[in-house]
């Protein structure tokens, strides 16, 4: 007797006939062996029943478990003593944000925060050891810029304030590390996670390390940036103008993307490996993947931060942490210092304590060019350790790793074809229905989606999450074992139920494979994710037949099994719950125009097939799933009409856990101008940015003339005529203008056409003055033939965004003299000028528009009257502006 790599699988043959125990399609004349050896394998066999999915799912809970004290242990117990103290740094963190609102420009960002900084450095600097010297720099630089970000805008910054703090050895250092955090918040917030908690933490670790005995080989400047939700200016400021910029060879960058937990290592490099060991070999906590640098770096996350700054502009490798739990209070008012667990303040500082000391002591920072070569594959092992390795070597061993199945595969198919079976053919009928019954989950759960989505109810699961596992999670697993059990019922009518698992193993080889391979071909770091999933199985598979043909058991089969893909599943359901705990919060500011449900129902599809894969073998062995889809059916199903129902309402406004729902209000006046300077539309109101899905749906009990016959009507001009404070205009279509009187202000915005010249090579340059508050947006739209050739910002190349209008986003702080810009435009017809042109419809519409986000200007009465009734559960962030647009 002949025994195969398969489970169980017996073949026996004779001089005349070969009879196989499995058979390989639902057609032909195979039958199982009825003999005594059929009675000794269906001894060993899988063929549990009902109580493998108790046991699969008793499993998967456990990891889940398991996963979630991962995730919430911050400080390791028995981990080594960094000297940081959380303690003090929390006292820094709370004086910082009972400041309050810190928006550049304001007294509050410019004065207040400022001279707490420099109060506390110079206590530091008193107590600092003779070893080390400490210098402090004011820095108000003035520049411009311009970033594919949001589609793409420029930026102008004029006087803004930084606060550079270098802690070098007392001889001097020639090279330093930057240390980068940002002192300001956005509007109407206290900003503890964004970024204040990460400037206290900086704060403690210069304490820390100036007052040490034994000195530094380079300098560490500790940059506390006060312009970074200006959309990244403070760092430009920096890192193009300062004098020490030329000293850094490396960066940290501390942000936030939610409030509090862990903070992940989300992006390193660009290249320069050596920076990922630097963290491996000093982080005491570690948290990072590269999984999460791909998918930031895909763009799917609608934020950018001072990393990419100092990488485009700086050509400066570096390391980007953030915090990323609890994203539902990121940028709002409940971002408070006493939502920052003690623990999450230590452990940050024990991780970039030592990663700077580590590299303000590496004789590798001297000349970090050198060391750039290639990216590096790593992932923290439940936060105990750091696991890294060249991309190259893992090309290397994911081809040997595909060596290895393709031998695999072929020698079975060999060994099948002997006995009669051609299991070439059977693998790809098999992974044919796999991948069918992945389409049709997410065809099913997209549906079902829709019609939630249809019925008003999107975002049912924002503050409930096991809504959408019991909903759309539930459907896809129920969709996934149905499709097989037809399969195994019709086309596989024949075969044995070991014949059958073996297969399906082999199919789940081949789905974690193909991608693979093809995320290796395409240079992908994350091609390990599914290299794992092959490796893991195989060398599980081998051990685990060869436990159940000693042992004779199936319960010791599946046991072996299990244990031999705890780590696979570990390591997957780790990062699953951490997409989505970072992603489920973002789709409560992720527009108006992609339907949550539709996005999230597929995330958890991919999510399903992924933990599934290799449980699909035990659909094939199990006598019966009837019970198991049912189930599964009418848990989705009766989840469905609850949700639909209104069961589940999407915000939480409770102080212990808020899930708010984010609205910008601005109470505004605009004024449109024609070519004559005449003024032909003016008008005032309440102009409403929902920042989710369900746009007012919510709010319109609560407000009744806030409803959709007060929807805002696209006028004529760039980006539809009102005062956008970011290009996101193709994110939030819908939006809301309700009338009110003109806003009282009492320091108007100055905007004029100084000069208009004809240049020599035939375009016209316009140049304007611009007076006003410290937030300004200019919106440029060059009318039909005619191009914005150049202009004064940026790099000279003017940058449209999205629909090819043009963003300016402009600051100052404190004082500022007034703004000065000119444009180029060209006509593109055939004679190349502009003649008569003007003298028609104009060549260009310039609007701008002013933002008052502090002081008497911030407010109004109808404004403050209309805040006053919005619910507890929604989060209505405001502010007056002036919108004036002009025709030349």
């Amino acid at each position: 007797m002949e025994r195969s790599g398969g489970t169980g699988l017996a073949v026996r043959r004779s001089r005349n006939n070969v009879v196989s125990s499995g058979a390989g399609s639902g057609h032909g004349n195979r039958r199982e062996d009825k003999g005594g050896n059929d009675r000794k394998t269906r001894g060993r066999s899988l063929v549990f029943g009902a109580g493998v999915s108790a046991v699969l799912l008793l499993y998967v809970l456990g990891l889940r478990v398991l996963v979630h004290f991962s995730l919430r242990q911050l400080v390791t117990p028995g981990t080594r003593s960094t000297g940081f103290n959380a303690s003090t740094a929390r006292v820094y963190l709370e004086h910082i944000t009972a400041i309050d609102s810190r928006t550049v420009g304001s007294p509050a960002n410019e004065i207040v925060t400022v001279n707490y900084l420099l109060d506390k450095i110079k206590e530091i600097e008193m107590k600092s050891s003779k070893v080390h010297k400490i210098t402090v720099d004011i820095q108000r630089p003035t520049g411009t810029f311009s970033i594919d970000f949001l589609g793409g805008f420029t930026s102008y910054y004029d006087n803004i304030t930084n606060v550079a703090v270098k802690l070098e050895p007392s001889r001097g250092a020639q090279h330093a590390v930057l240390a980068n955090c940002h002192f300001d918040s956005v509007a109407n917030t206290p900003g503890a996670s964004d970024d204040a908690v990460s400037c206290a933490v900086m704060l403690e670790i210069l304490s820390s390390l100036s007052s040490t005995s034994v000195p530094l080989k380079h300098a560490i400047i500790f940059l506390f940036n006060g312009a970074e939700e200006n959309i990244l200016q403070g760092s430009h400021g920096f890192i193009t103008q300062h004098q020490w910029a030329k000293l850094v060879r490396a960066f940290i960058n501390l942000e936030a993307a939610g409030v509090g937990g862990k903070e992940l290592v989300f992006q390193t490099g660009p290249e320069n490996p050596w920076l990922v060991q630097a963290y491996s070999a000093a982080a005491v906590h570690p948290f990072a993947s590269v999984v999460a640098q791909e998918v930031f770096q895909s763009g799917i996350i609608p934020s950018d931060t001072d990393f990419r700054i100092y990488r485009d502009f700086g050509n400066i490798p570096g390391i980007d942490l953030a915090f990323i739990e609890n994203g539902y209070i990121y940028h709002t008012k409940y971002d408070t210092a006493d939502r920052i667990h003690t623990d999450t303040i230590q452990r940050a500082g024990d991780n970039i304590l030592e990663v700077l000391r580590y590299l303000a002591s590496s004789p590798l920072l001297a000349d970090s060019s050198e060391y750039r070569h290639g990216n590096l594959i790593f992932f923290d092992v439940s936060g105990m350790f750091l696991v890294s390795y060249p991309a190259r070597i893992g090309t290397i061993i994911n081809y040997t790793i595909a060596a290895v199945t393709l031998f695999y595969l072929s020698k079975k198919t060999i060994k099948y074809r002997k006995g009669g079976i051609n299991y070439a053919r059977d693998l790809m009928i098999g992974l044919f229905i796999s991948v069918t019954s992945w389409i049709s989950a997410l065809v099913t759960v997209l549906i079902i989606a829709v019609l939630v989505s249809l019925t008003g109810n999107s975002l049912s699961w924002y503050t409930h999450f096991y809504v959408a596992v019991s909903l759309y999670g539930a459907a896809a697993v129920a969709k996934i074992i149905l499709l097989h059990t037809t399969a195994k019922t019709f086309y596989f009518a024949n075969s044995s139920r070991q014949y059958l698992g073996d297969l399906f193993f082999d199919v789940s080889l081949l789905s974690w494979g193909l991608p693979m391979m093809l995320l290796t071909q395409k240079g992908l770091c994350s091609a390990y994710f599914f290299a794992m999933w092959v490796i893991f199985p195989l060398v599980t598979k081998f051990f685990a037949e060869k436990e159940s043909l000693h042992r004779g058991s199936s319960s010791r089969y599946l046991l072996v099994y299990l244990l031999g893909l705890f780590y696979p599943y570990l390591h997957t359901t780790y990062h699953v719950w951490a997409v989505f705990e970072m992603f489920t919060p973002i789709f409560g500011r992720s527009g108006t125009e992609i339907p949550p449900d539709v996005v999230l129902a597929s995330f958890l599809v991919i999510c399903t097939v992924i933990l599934l894969t290799c449980f699909v073998k035990f659909i094939y062995l199990v006598k019966s799933t009837k019970t198991i889809i049912l189930l599964l059916a009418a848990v989705s199903g009766v989840t469905f009409i609850l949700v639909c129902s209104g069961m589940f309402f999407p915000y939480s406004g409770s102080m212990e856990s808020p899930k708010p729902k984010r609205i910008f209000l601005q109470h505004t006046s605009r004024r449109f101008h024609n070519l004559n300077g005449d003024v032909v539309k003016q008008d005032s109101g309440i102009w409403m940015n929902g920042f989710d899905y369900n746009g007012i749906t919510h709010l319109t009990p609560h407000i009744p003339e806030l409803n959709d016959t007060v929807r805002a009507p696209c006028d004529v001009g760039p980006f539809c005529g009102f005062p956008w404070y970011f290009p996101v205009h193709l994110l939030l279509k819908k939006n809301w203008y309700l009338p009110a009187p003109h806003p009282p202000i009492s320091e108007d915005m100055e905007f004029k056409l100084e000069s208009r010249e004809e240049m020599p090579w035939g375009s016209i340059r316009m140049n304007f003055e611009v007076k006003g508050p410290s937030h300004i947006t200019v919106y440029i739209r060059p009318h039909e033939n005619c191009l914005l050739s150049s202009w004064s910002l940026g790099d000279g190349i003017p940058v449209s965004g999205n629909g090819g209008d043009y963003f300016i986003y402009y600051s100052h702080g404190l004082q500022a003299p007034a703004w000065k810009f000119w444009i180029e435009v060209k006509y593109q017809g055939l004679d190349g000028h502009l003649n008569g042109v003007s003298d028609i419809d104009g060549i260009i519409t310039v609007a701008a528009a002013s933002h008052y986000f502090f002081g008497e200007n911030q407010h109004s009465p109808e404004l403050d009257s209309l805040l006053q009734r919005f619910p507890n559960w929604c989060f209505p962030s405001s502010w007056v502006s002036l919108y004036k647009q002009y025709v030349y």
